[in-house]
């Protein structure tokens, strides 16, 4: 099912008509953290990657089935709750090397785009904020699809990845390697996977 309309440069300038099924999607949804995850993969001494993920995450869609270009997003992500499995490291990465989290304890992202790939592969654009840099960020997310769950929440569904340079935002500590190269990969995948349920319709 296509979320956002494709641009036909080839057809006349007419009305689309819109597809019921995606028409039924507009509306507000708040993202659930218990069933979503906000994580990131880097390499590290030049060798194997370490994945990480955030475990306090909140935000926010809002889908416009007849008029995609209005749709948009927002995530928070408490920085503190960054978890890769070993307590050390993630103590090292809120500290002021890296994250900073008692100085700057989010992370942000507010859409100002989408568009369609095609399929239903889709490119959110939007501003990312770490500590006290805000650069844009395009993100390309597969729509899973939409259903119901056993408690009657209607639910929509995206997973996705963009990459980053997280020296871009100020994250710039390493350490070199005696055989060369250095400690931790300036690249870094940042990792979606998101499930947001839609808000009951207000009573008339």
């Amino acid at each position: 099912m296509a979320l956002f309309n494709r641009k036909n440069n080839d057809a006349p300038a007419t009305t689309v008509a819109v597809d019921p099924a995606l028409a039924a999607l507009t509306g507000d949804y708040t993202i659930d953290p218990a069933h979503s995850s906000i994580g990131f993969t880097v390499r590290h001494a030049m060798v194997t990657n370490v994945r990480g993920s955030f475990g306090e995450h909140e935000g926010s869609l809002k889908l416009d089935g007849s008029n995609p270009a209005n749709s948009a997003a927002s995530i928070d992500v408490k920085i503190a709750s960054v978890d890769t499995g070993i307590a050390d490291r993630d103590g090292h990465l809120v500290s002021g090397d890296f994250f900073d989290a008692e100085k700057f304890p989010l992370m942000t992202f507010r859409s100002t785009a989408a568009e369609q790939l095609g399929g239903d592969t889709y490119r959110v654009t939007g501003d990312l904020t770490i500590k006290d840099v805000t650069r844009p960020l395009a993100i390309d997310l597969e729509f899973n699809g939409s259903a119901t769950d056993v408690y009657g929440n209607e639910r929509v569904g995206f997973e996705g990845s963009a990459d980053i340079l997280r020296s871009d935002w100020g994250l710039t500590w390493n350490a070199a390697l005696e055989t060369g190269g250095v400690m931790v990969s300036d690249k870094v995948k940042l990792n979606f996977d998101i499930s947001a349920i839609k808000a009951a319709a207000p009573q008339a």
